[in-house]
């Protein structure tokens, strides 16, 4: 099918799959029933499932893309890297890049639960209009996970319109105790999204260099091609 845009009819893909006419007529009505194909004026072309097919292969490339990206700045800057969307109401931790040596935050707490206590959750509702931070929320309300946590719906608000825009967003210990963290907004089509880094405690000195090199290397690859993850 792949080789006839326009659509072929039965006769034709028989004799170039090399089938008897009766096992293609056969293949077929399967086919159609199951929405890979469809007929239109004696022709078959693809139907609805075979084009979920593609989407769901060039989902895949992208993923694969962003995880190999990930992968070199990990081992570029040494640190863990994530990457997370805000999708439908929700934040989605979407790659994350680590080794034994550098290893992610434990998600002890779910990440889409608590977006007030850690650096990528802060840095994606910052990107939101009100009436969408809002609503998160009032889904998700603001608790101290630790006792540097932020405390309150109205301190975390204050804090969200104290940032400076295209800024790091830092957090220390505010998720996870021993830890420091930093995210930075990235373009991702239509999407709030951003990249974020975590080292130890005893390591904060390494955070900002950090992260100033992850921005760097971002901006470089949003130079050489589109990096799109609006998945």
């Amino acid at each position: 099918m792949g080789a006839h845009r326009d659509g072929a009819p039965a006769k034709q893909l028989a004799r170039e799959a090399g089938l008897p006419l009766p096992t293609a007529y056969h293949l077929l009505r399967t086919l159609t029933h199951e929405g890979y194909l469809r007929r239109e004026n004696g022709v078959f072309l693809f139907g609805t499932a075979a084009e979920r097919l593609v989407d769901e292969g060039s989902l895949q490339n992208r993923r694969s893309r962003m995880t190999e990206s990930l992968s070199r700045w990990r081992d570029t800057i040494g640190v863990p890297v994530y990457c997370a969307v805000y999708r439908e109401g929700e934040i989605e931790l979407i790659a994350v890049a680590d080794n034994p040596t550098t290893p992610a935050v434990d998600e002890w707490a779910s990440f889409r639960e608590t977006g007030h206590a850690h650096a990528i959750g802060q840095c994606l509702l910052s990107q939101l209009d009100e009436k969408a931070r809002e609503d998160h929320l009032d889904r998700h309300p603001v608790r101290p996970l630790t006792r540097y946590s932020v405390r309150d719906r109205s301190a975390f608000l204050e804090r969200l319109r104290s940032l400076e825009r295209m800024e790091p967003v830092i957090e220390r210990q505010e998720y996870a105790l021993g830890t420091v963290c930093a995210a930075i907004p990235i373009t991702a089509g239509f999407n709030a999204a951003a990249m974020a880094i975590s080292v130890p405690l005893e390591q904060e000195d390494r955070l900002l260099p950090a992260v100033e090199q992850l921005r760097d290397e971002v901006a470089s690859l949003l130079r050489s091609f589109v990096f799109s993850i609006s998945i």
